[in-house]
């Protein structure tokens, strides 16, 4: 019944929206936009049905309602952005593949030391440090057996079964907020990116570098604060003994040196890299960076994610040395999920028909108000709302509900759009309170070994800390860095 009544809630809602649409603006297209992104948004909070499946309806049922043509809407679900996305995903595998990831992660956990505190440092700062690279999902299913088998030792010794609080959570923390450093790190930014380029052409450009100005910056500062909390929050004197590091220098051990492959992978996983941030033109106060784009006849047509398919390619191509096949295969492109290139395509479509149907316009006048209040009131607001609204529903999903409005918030403040939009995106990562906010989350949950009330008392606290140094680094830094 339940089920039945969720899925009945998003059209119904839907309806009574597009029928006060109707009546005071008496515009059909746009009270059709209207009732169809709340038809959209109370499916995703709600999961009635699968959250890539609702992304699918401005498709299935815009054109039946001559909003919009289909040959007009399907591009929206095939950008350009996706191709980044793509991109980065097979990157991923491919260190995934040949085990260098495992590699990178049990070498900086066997260099952090063998106390507790060290031991969380170093699981907090691989899960850190690879979630600006790899899926975070990934990075902590690769970290949490190693994880267990030393929480087990610190448990024994310390006579605390509680132990195993402060290293699950870490590693689930870690990784959210790592993946904010970087473009590739979490879907929400790189929809943000294309989202911000698309809408403000004659502004600078999101690219890879100038996020990462401001990205790692904060959440460095953020990973130190959620470390040093960890450590206030759970740890005593009485946990001054060293651990036995056996399981990790085994485990290291058995992945012996290092082969052909993963030699080659990390040249080009570093290649794309630098790339990626020397693509385009910087400029950090008065210093000035020309891109390597401008060698080619056209600069503008190489993105980030021709970058990302160009390391791709040459992974395909590459044999391996000791095996047969390739560096990259098939089968690894086999996984590239496609839920998220619907959800990603889902949002693309409902943001160019509220554009196209004149509703963005609406929502702008509407939302008039926030003129009233000063920028800085108006950011924090907007970053405490996304935090515990994405507590609820996906971080991408999120993101996607949340930019049309962030859009036209932003055309009635006194402040550079970026200011606005690019903290309350880092905080849709910033979710920590309930299991179910984020994969790594509900992955450390799962092993039963974390009550959900330490968690939420533990979130809630990092939640609040991740609206004030998002909202600071982009007010202040960005402002700064960018001269806006």
């Amino acid at each position: 019944m339940l089920k039945w009544f969720k899925i009945g809630l998003g059209p119904l809602l839907g309806g009574v929206v597009f029928f006060l649409l109707n009546r005071s603006v008496g515009e059909f297209n746009m009270a059709v936009t209207g009732g169809v992104a709340i038809w959209m948004a109370v499916w995703w909070i709600t999961e009635a049905i699968n959250i890539y499946f609702t992304a699918l309806i401005p498709i299935t049922f815009l054109p039946f309602f001559g909003v919009i043509s289909m040959k007009e809407l399907a591009p929206s679900y095939m950008p350009d952005i996706i191709f980044f996305f793509v991109g980065g995903f097979l990157l991923a595998f491919s260190l995934e593949k040949w085990d260098l990831h495992k590699k990178i992660a049990l070498k900086l956990l066997l260099l952090m030391g063998n106390s507790p505190k060290r031991i969380l440092l170093g699981f907090m700062f691989t899960s850190y440090f690879l979630s600006m690279w790899i899926l975070n999902t990934a990075v902590v299913m690769m970290l949490l057996p190693a994880a267990l088998a030393v929480i087990a030792q610190i448990s024994e010794k310390s006579h605390n079964p509680k132990i195993a609080t402060p290293f699950l959570l870490g590693i689930a923390y870690a990784a959210s907020i790592g993946g904010t450093a970087t473009l590739i790190g979490t879907a929400p930014n790189l929809y943000f990116m294309d989202f911000f380029n698309e809408n403000y052409p004659n502004l600078e450009p999101v690219t890879f570098a100038n996020w990462f100005i401001v990205g790692l910056p904060a959440s460095m500062v953020f990973f130190v604060f959620a470390y040093w909390f960890l450590v206030k929050k759970y740890f005593t004197k009485t946990l001054q003994f060293d651990i036995d590091m056996e399981y990790i220098k085994t485990s290291y051990s058995e992945l012996g040196k290092l082969t052909f492959e993963q030699k080659i992978l990390a040249i080009v996983f570093t290649v794309t890299v630098a790339l990626w941030f020397t693509a385009k033109d910087v400029e950090i106060g008065s210093l000035h960076f020309s891109g390597w784009t401008h060698l080619f006849p056209e600069p503008s047509f190489i993105k980030e994610s021709t970058i990302a398919m160009m390391a791709a390619f040459v992974l395909y191509v590459f044999p391996a040395k000791n095996t047969k096949g390739h560096l990259l295969d098939w089968n690894a492109a086999k996984k590239i999920p496609i839920g998220v290139i619907f959800l990603f395509g889902g949002g693309f479509a409902i943001a160019k028909v509220i554009g196209t149907t004149g509703l963005s316009s609406w929502l702008g006048d509407s939302l008039s108000f926030v003129a009233d209040y000063p920028p800085i009131v108006v950011v924090i607001s907007l970053t405490l709302f996304m935090t515990f609204f994405t507590e609820l529903t996906s971080n991408t999903a999120s993101t996607v509900l949340m930019l049309p409005i962030l859009l036209a918030i932003a055309s009635n403040v006194d402040a550079h759009p970026l200011l606005i939009m690019m903290p309350v995106i880092m905080s849709a990562s910033f979710a920590f309170m309930l299991p179910v906010a984020t994969p790594p989350n509900t992955i450390v949950y799962a092993t039963e070994k974390i009550r959900v009330r330490d968690m939420a008392l533990t979130g809630i606290v990092l939640n609040v800390a991740g609206v004030f140094i998002s909202s600071f680094f982009v007010l202040v830094w960005a402002k700064w860095v960018y001269g806006i």
